[in-house]
């Protein structure tokens, strides 16, 4: 794996597999009908702990994105973590970020949001409830109950809006692929109905269902086992790794 030169014809190379933070950046780019080179990472088979693929992303976890012309034909450029590549696209395309002082500020506080509360909550919930060897009491509803509590604060913000912050953004990109597994966190939309409108309004985006379908068919919604799991959950990145 050469990331240096682009993987593909477009200029963009994607690394990813169909995560929430995965399809954060493929949802964008098929709603900005941005051309991409794919290349996926198997996380369940321990791809992302080859040393090429570290120097991308020092945290080896996906997505990550190589932007061959940034800027504007500079080289390649590794960016990781999907907020930072959100942000990193909707400059590069003038898209999803609103030009407006107050409103790009909102964005970006929800984008903020979704990254520090939102996706790591509702992960642990969902670990505790689900990929956990075993079910700790305490573990599952300390995060059950603060999934609850941070669906209630997207629900009012919801609230006579149609979106985040009124017209679709990356906040809306960075937030949706979240409620996707809902039933696996402990949630029953009918408790927050202007999420649940919102997920309808999501869902009917040709752009956002393109973009959710990337790599559809290697997801999996088997508890993994075995080696599988330990890539994924119990991994060493430092100096004495079982790798």
């Amino acid at each position: 794996m050469n990331w240096r030169e682009p993987q593909g014809p477009a200029d963009l190379d994607v690394y990813t597999w169909p995560t929430p933070n995965g399809r954060k950046v493929t949802i964008l780019l098929a709603e900005a009908e941005l051309p991409y080179n794919l290349v996926p990472v198997d996380t369940a088979a321990g791809v992302q702990f080859e040393p090429d693929y570290a120097e991308i992303n020092p945290n080896r976890k996906i997505p990550a994105l190589v932007d061959h012309r940034f800027p504007r034909g500079g080289g390649a450029w590794p960016i990781f973590e999907s907020g930072a590549i959100l942000l990193h696209l909707a400059e590069r395309t003038g898209r999803f970020l609103p030009a407006d002082a107050r409103r790009r500020s909102e964005t970006l506080q929800w984008l903020m949001w979704q990254a520090s509360g939102f996706g790591p909550m509702l992960g642990q919930a969902h670990h505790f409830r689900f990929y956990a060897p075993e079910q700790i009491s305490y573990c599952v509803e300390r995060y059950t109950r603060e999934a609850e509590r941070l669906y209630r604060v997207l629900d009012r913000r919801l609230e006579e809006r149609e979106y985040v912050v009124d017209e679709f953004s990356i906040a809306d990109i960075a937030i949706w692929p979240w409620i996707v597994p809902r039933k696996l966190q402990g949630i029953d939309l009918e408790a927050f109905p202007n999420v649940a409108r919102w997920n309808t309004t999501m869902k009917a985006r040709p752009g956002v269902r393109a973009g959710f379908d990337v790599l559809r068919d290697r997801a999996s919604a088997a508890k993994p086992t075995g080696r599988a799991w330990s890539n994924l959950f119990d991994r060493r990145d430092e100096a004495g790794s079982d790798r």
